[in-house]
């Protein structure tokens, strides 16, 4: 059983990374789309009505689909003093209790938004700007992906913290 949960754990990280990998892309297109505006606005005199409704969402997207990506490589914003002032087993007890409350903090926002989603895809809602795309549907069903896989990845590091297996990820970039 130890094996099959540690194998689960690779297979999430390595899914984790490429999801956030890939979401590199994502935020290279919205520099894409935002300078693009800017010389059409700027240079040619003639705003695209779809560029900041794109932007908004490609940076979207990958905010959203990258938060596996930073469970796993431990990269969320932390108070790490509070680590320097207690003891390597206390601070240990400390990750495990948060990632606990994570998860259980995601599950609960996941229920929240299971009935918006399901109600998008019953009827598609639309943005109501001058594009009038379907931005507030795709965000909806994109949101309930990402609790997803945040709750899948913090399973695969609780299970790494149970193994005491933590320390043998690849942080950084």
């Amino acid at each position: 059983m130890k094996r099959l949960f540690a194998r689960y754990a690779d297979v999430m990280d390595s899914v984790s990374v490429f999801i956030g990998h890939g979401c590199s892309v994502l935020f290279f297109a919205c520099i894409a789309v935002s300078a693009l505006e800017v010389v059409m606005r700027y240079g040619f005199d003639s705003p695209t009505v779809w560029s900041t409704e794109l932007a908004m969402t490609l940076c979207a997207s990958a905010w959203v689909l990258a938060v596996g990506y930073v469970t796993q490589r431990h990269r969320h914003i932390s108070i790490t003093m509070i680590e320097t002032l207690v003891s390597p087993r206390v601070w240990r007890v400390m990750r495990l209790l948060q990632m606990v409350i994570a998860a259980g903090a995601v599950i609960v926002l996941t229920m929240a938004l299971w009935d918006p989603m399901l109600k998008v895809l019953k009827r598609t809602e639309h943005s109501g700007t001058a594009l009038n795309s379907i931005q507030p549907t795709y965000l909806k069903i994109l949101l309930v992906a990402g609790c997803v896989l945040y709750i899948l990845q913090l399973a695969a590091n609780i299970i790494r913290w149970c193994q005491r297996t933590e320390g043998e990820i690849a942080g950084g970039h």
